[in-house]
């Protein structure tokens, strides 16, 4: 027995694949996974991944193999990842709008012994099917004979210097306690208007089916079909990132009070800091047990977990250590440090931890002490604080400025939906801090010096940007992250060139 045949819960080691079949079996006309207007049962979904399951199979696809996964948001991608699972192969989900050349070095490095894609793809990269409608029809849907991939996926990342890798799995794909998902109990219904082809929405969504769950995706995040979402579907569990919470929570106010919200249990953001005024916004609007931030990476280091809560409490704070994993702050020689002063995140693993991850086009840092390079620190109740990345951080003078800090200040303004805040070079003090703020379509353009002066009461003079420039394209990613070292290459270019 695979699940519980009442709730619907998994048993700890059952293949992901083979859940989606038990699911189906327990529970077959209940909805599974709905992509705007179309929703399948648990039924149709196990079909179409075991039907898929075979089509890949005709093309060679066999235990152990990469299938990349380059897709929209669409029901095919998650039917693609099961079907994957069931042949015991490795699903990649991989961005289908990166640049070619990108694309490519994500292909060479992942090795797939297919790729499936429903854009043009170069016929030099390696083997391809495009995905353009359902399995063939004449293929088996009985379900297949359970299959256990090792590694469990495998993603890919830009990380913060932009430069492609895949993070490697350390885990199979099997339910375990890895999977379980605060606020996310088996057969409840959950949001996600993410890109599935980032690690956390692609994880959460697949975990939620092999739960049971009704999962609803976005094709593509609209703010206001959002909450249409929540309230025609009533929606229990929501997986977001502090853009979307952001954009949101600026909506016009008679907007948001309408909206029905009472059926959210739980409203789970990771990828990015989310800004202050933000998370308060949503602790007011729907509770703070309800609001719940995972501070975390794909590598599985090592996680944090605060609710709105303790957030009111500890304002700014990423939680604390989960359960079996101790953080320490050190400094650049390994040295822990006291709570309150700043240095580098790490997690001290337990000695029974799951095999380490793997990098694919990077190396990793040792086993036993590992980190995401950020910097932070600890306050007297163990709560952990991210000052930002070590590769990020701009010496003022002499002195540490923190981008996240500044970005965080200038994303509290109205009219703004995000920002970044780089160092460009300056004969003086080494570096400036220079602001790219992304204004809401509504919101004019201002006086560079005036807005300066609005942020004069929120950072300290040396914090203060130096230069502005106001744009209305997208700054953060679908996930909720910015390029800074992308963004400052690209500026300290043009002045080069000027």
């Amino acid at each position: 027995m695979l699940i519980d045949p009442t709730s619907g819960q998994p048993v700890d080691g059952a293949p992901l694949g083979a859940l989606l079949s038990a699911q189906a079996h327990a529970t077959p006309d209940a909805p599974a996974l709905t992509f705007d207007a179309h929703t399948r049962t648990f039924r149709q979904l196990d079909e179409a991944a075991n039907r898929r399951a075979r089509q890949l199979a005709g093309h060679n696809v066999a235990a152990g193999d990469n299938v990349v996964i380059a897709l929209d948001n669409r029901i095919e991608f998650l039917e693609c990842a099961f079907a994957a699972w069931k042949l015991g192969a490795v699903p990649c989900p991989v961005s289908n709008r990166l640049a070619p050349l990108e694309f490519e070095t994500i292909v060479e490095l992942a090795a797939p012994k297919l790729i499936l894609h429903d854009k043009a793809v170069s016929d030099e990269i390696g083997f391809t099917l495009e995905i353009d409608g359902p399995p063939p029809a004449s293929l088996s849907a009985a379900p297949l004979p359970a299959a256990i991939a090792r590694p469990g996926k495998i993603v890919s990342s830009g990380g913060s210097t932009g430069r492609p890798k895949l993070i490697v799995d350390p885990l199979p794909s099997i339910w375990g306690p890895d999977t379980e998902l605060a606020g996310r109990p088996p057969r409840s219904t959950m949001l996600n208007a993410s890109p599935l082809y980032h690690s956390g929405p692609f994880s959460i969504a697949c975990c939620a089916l092999a739960q049971g769950c009704h999962v609803i995706c976005m094709e593509k995040f609209d703010p206001q079909g959002w909450l249409a979402l929540v309230e025609q579907h009533r929606v229990s569990f929501a997986y977001i990132v502090p853009t979307i919470m952001t954009r949101i929570a600026k909506l016009d106010r008679d907007v948001t009070r309408r909206a029905d919200l009472s059926s959210l249990q739980a409203l789970l953001h990771t990828a990015a800091p989310c800004p202050a005024a933000t998370k308060l916004w949503w602790i007011e609007r729907i509770g703070g047990r309800q609001v719940l931030e995972i501070y975390g990476g794909s590598e599985r280091i090592g996680a944090t977990l605060i609710d709105g809560e303790e957030w009111s409490r500890h304002p700014g704070s990423v939680g604390r250590p989960m359960r079996g994993q101790t953080i320490l702050i050190v400094d650049e020689a390994g040295v822990p440090l006291p709570s309150g002063e700043i240095g580098e995140v790490r997690f001290l693993r337990a000695p029974d931890a799951v095999d380490r991850y793997a990098y694919v086009g990077a190396d990793a840092p040792p086993r036993s002490l590992d980190g995401f390079g950020d910097m932070g620190w600890l306050d007297d109740e163990g709560f952990l604080f991210i000052a930002d990345r070590r590769t990020d951080m701009i010496v003022v003078g002499g002195v540490n400025v923190y981008p996240a800090e500044v970005e965080a200040a200038i994303e509290a303004l109205p009219g703004v939906l995000g920002a970044a805040a780089i160092g460009l070079p300056d004969l003086d003090l080494g570096n400036r801090v220079h602001a790219i703020v992304e204004l809401a379509d509504h919101a004019p353009v201002p006086d560079e010096a005036a807005f300066i002066a609005r942020l004069r009461d929120r950072l300290s003079g040396f914090k203060l940007p130096r230069s502005i420039e106001f744009v209305r394209e997208r700054i953060r990613d679908d996930a909720g992250k910015v390029r800074r070292a992308a963004l400052r290459a690209e500026r300290i270019d043009v002045e080069a060139r000027t």
